[in-house]
């Protein structure tokens, strides 16, 4: 191959590979329990082309990897996590599911030019009125247009 004396440079490899890069992290949540205060650690995997995000409960010692994965942990502390007290582990888990539905379907992303990562269909037409979807008791909001 011709080509191999050629020198990759660290971006070209980056650009050439984007699609199939993934980052991990974890992050731990404080729940009630019945036997007192715990703490749970939530490990995830963020696909750094799309966005999409895949939350496991792991146990302790889990790697921080990098800013994609921090920057993912921080907006769910910060948009949801941090606002609510959970009473056991269901709780906690019940409160992640409906944060990763509203991050991909609801939620715009800046790295992706405001775009939605899997946006739910929409009328074609936007003459209705303007609507309010709620998660988490208002915790998390979504405004979108209804049919007309």
């Amino acid at each position: 191959a011709p080509e191999r004396g050629k020198k990759t440079t660290w971006a070209e490899f980056l650009r050439a590979h984007w699609s199939g890069f993934t980052a991990a992290d974890f992050f731990t949540v404080e729940i009630w329990a019945p036997r007192g205060l715990i703490t749970i650690y939530v490990f995830f995997v963020i696909e750094l082309a799309t966005r999409r995000i895949e939350i496991v409960l792991l146990p302790p010692r889990s790697p921080n990897l990098n800013a994609y994965a921090e920057r993912s942990v921080r907006s769910v502390k910060e948009e949801c996590l941090d606002r609510m007290i959970f009473f056991g582990e269901d709780s906690l888990r019940r409160a992640v599911r409906e944060y990763v539905a509203h991050y991909h379907a609801e939620r715009n992303h800046q790295g992706l030019g405001n775009a939605i990562i899997a946006p739910l269909p929409v009328p074609t037409k936007a003459l209705g009125r303007v609507r309010c979807r709620e998660r988490l008791g208002g915790v998390l909001r979504y405004y979108h247009r209804e049919a007309a």
